[in-house]
């Protein structure tokens, strides 16, 4: 007997939800259903899947592999739902996207209701994680990430850039002067990343080149973190347009040395894996976002 497509679903609820329980009540089922059912597919299969004790569960190799074919072959079977649905204009489906913080908070929860509107048949999850993921991993659809790709198993859509601007609130600069060189912000306190050492490199040009590397006196991992201590005046940072141009058009921060400023824009990309064909969900909420994110652009 072959494996149904119930059976592939149920399999890949059970890992994505992490047990039993969890996926029986996602699916609207008893534990004990969901058990056999899995149990039933082992032996269709004869092969075990799962590793099962009372505590964890833990996929098999041949299990690694089912999961990966199964979520390929659900996707497939969306794709052709979708497509038929797009003969009524009407793109549908579970649409899974990951950003870090920052991009999530500023650049796709303010259109959220919008697109909801234009495709009530969409159902957006949205995840936040400020390290590049596994796509497969954490059951994605689409990863933004800001910055140069690496990744060449993936497929990118560029999606835009955004300025890096050096900014400070009104009410640190009343108190620590504002700089009008960049050597003077020798004499102030710089906010910086701790991981990432190249978004401690700020786009301002000096007589040895227009990258000024700084050594942050405070520090944090997320690009919010820094821009709510930026705004509490604890010092001097460096963030991307998207996240900042409500603040310094309200004033909460002022853009310093812009003469100085070389330019430099961050890559925004959608990444994906690549299929023959593009989700329509997928296709309609890059050509949506990226319409909203012309205007970081500055």
């Amino acid at each position: 007997m072959k494996a149904r497509s119930d059976e592939l679903q149920l399999f890949v609820a059970v890992i994505e939800c992490g047990s039993i329980s969890a996926a029986a009540e996602q699916l609207g089922q008893t534990p004990s259903a969901v058990s056999r059912s899995l149990s039933r597919l082992e032996a269709k299969l004869d092969t075990t899947l799962i590793n099962r004790t009372t505590r964890r569960m833990d996929l098999t190799e041949e299990g690694r592999y089912f999961f990966e074919q199964a979520r390929l072959i659900l996707g497939q079977m969306d794709a052709v739902e979708e497509r038929l649905a797009a003969r009524h204009q009407r793109p549908s489906g579970r649409l899974r996207i990951n950003a870090a913080s920052p991009f999530m908070l500023h650049a796709i929860v303010p259109w959220v209701g919008e697109f909801r509107a234009l495709y009530p048949d969409i159902q957006l999850e949205l995840n936040s994680n400020d390290l590049i993921i596994d796509l497969l991993e954490q059951s994605t659809d689409i990863a933004i990430r800001i910055g140069a790709l690496a990744d060449s198993s993936l497929h990118a859509r560029s999606l835009g850039c955004s300025p890096l601007n050096i900014l400070a609130s009104p009410e640190y600069l009343a108190c620590r002067g504002t700089p009008q060189r960049v050597q003077d912000l020798a004499d102030h306190t710089l906010l910086g990343f701790t991981h990432t050492e190249t978004l401690n490199h700020w786009p301002l040009r000096h007589e040895e080149g227009d990258r000024w590397l700084i050594r942050p006196h405070l520090s944090a991992s997320s690009g919010e973190t820094l821009r709510h201590l930026a705004l509490a005046g604890e010092g001097v940072v460096c963030l991307s347009h998207f996240m900042t141009f409500a603040d310094i058009e309200q004033g909460r921060l002022v853009v310093l040395l812009a003469d100085a400023n070389s330019g430099y824009r961050q890559p925004i990309n959608a990444v994906y894996y690549r299929n023959s064909q593009l989700a329509l969900r997928i296709q309609c909420f890059l050509d949506f976002i990226q319409a909203k994110l012309a205007q970081y652009a500055c």
